[in-house]
């Protein structure tokens, strides 16, 4: 399963350099930004992260920033940090208040990606440059780095599949797609569709607003009341907090044994797969993105090149030749928690195998 999972990841990492290109092909350049002046240790980066519903940015995203800058500044520098609670208007007031206070740097993961676009703007014509994390913000932004997202979508789609073998041809599944104003889940839906299309028969079909697990809740009870419970054979579900609000609608129509995917490997989805609830997660090493996010952070506040971090270049709608790095996936299901979110220090064996779970747990070798 381990050799399974690298197979993935490089299989992703391939797709991500023929769709960016190589900074060979783009021609290496140094960031567009160029207003910021060459500085030293003592830099302030300011992050701004999209929601807190989602338990991974305020465990892992922020944490990991913040050391990576701190062991890449001699300890100087600062990171200074803004949730937008996945309000887009909130989010463009942080920025305008970073760009007030003269952060040298932004690292932005959009709520909106459209939205952010006036403000980034903002900090550009103030010499600040930005980053854009996790999600393909637009405006002229001078660095990206990001998962290979639709090949997040093709991994779910992939997995669902041969979780139903030969039911796929016999029932409907349900898709919950995530929220319509992030550019990711678009990508996402879309590398599932490529999968799923011709496979299955999709009986339902959302855009789950805010990514909200209460929201993905009542869609599923609305597609299990539409389409009968006889009929629903698997879920799509495009990440984890909206695969929990699935499962409890699966579970208060009586369902069992219905196979429902996820993403982000929260600890609560990877609790669900130990116990056979979820049958899946997507795993994106969210060190190694963060890492990148602070490598280039630092970088540009001190008014270096991008060169030696950044390989590829992308494209958002308002900006061309992105300075980008893509980090490959995986994808988590009970055979490979150890290789995965255990050996890269996400969890330990205690923080997943807790009173309820240890039986789970013990049955399937987790120690």
């Amino acid at each position: 399963m381990r050799r399974a999972a690298f197979a993935i990841a490089a299989g992703a990492m391939a797709v991500s350099l023929a769709a960016c290109g190589s900074a060979a092909e783009s021609g290496d350049k140094k960031s567009d930004s160029g207003d910021s002046a060459a500085k030293g240790d003592n830099i302030k980066v300011g992050l701004l992260l999209p929601e807190n519903q989602t338990a991974r940015y305020e465990k892992l995203d922020k944490p990991l920033i913040e050391k990576k800058v701190k062991e890449l500044t001699n300890n100087k520098g600062e990171v200074v940090y803004a949730n937008a609670k996945q309000d887009a208007s909130l989010q463009n007031q942080q920025v305008d208040t970073m760009v007030t206070n003269k952060v040298d740097v932004l690292i932005v993961d959009a709520v909106d990606s459209k939205a952010i676009a006036g403000s980034v703007k903002k900090a550009k014509d103030a010499g600040i440059p930005v980053v854009a994390y996790d999600r393909l913000a637009e405006g002229p932004i001078d660095a990206y780095t990001s998962f290979d997202n639709v090949t997040v979508g093709k991994t779910q789609g992939e997995a669902l599949l041969q979780a139903l073998g030969d039911k796929a041809k016999s029932g409907q599944i349900v898709m919950m797609n995530g929220s319509s104003t992030d550019p990711n889940a678009a990508m996402f839906k879309e590398g599932a569709h490529s999968v799923l299309d011709g496979k299955v028969k999709i009986g339902r079909e959302y855009d789950t607003k805010e990514w909200k697990p209460e929201n993905a809740n009542a869609n599923m009870e609305g597609a299990i009341s539409a389409l009968g419970k006889d009929k629903i054979v698997g879920v799509y579900s495009a990440n984890d907090g909206m695969a929990g609000g699935i499962i409890t609608a699966l579970k208060a129509a009586g369902l069992k044994n219905i196979p429902v995917t996820g993403q982000d490997a929260e600890l609560a989805g990877v609790q669900r797969i130990v116990t056979g609830e979820q049958y899946m997660s997507v795993y994106k090493p969210y060190p190694q993105e963060a890492n990148v996010a602070a490598e280039m952070a630092v970088a540009l506040a001190q008014g270096k090149s991008l060169d030696s971090i950044a390989k590829d270049k992308v494209d958002s709608p308002t900006a061309k030749g992105i300075p980008s790095v893509i980090v490959p996936v995986v994808s988590l299901t009970k055979d490979n928690i150890n290789d995965t979110v255990i050996k890269d220090g996400i969890y330990t064996v205690q923080e997943i195998c807790t009173g309820k779970y240890k039986a789970a747990c013990d049955a399937i070798g987790l120690k």
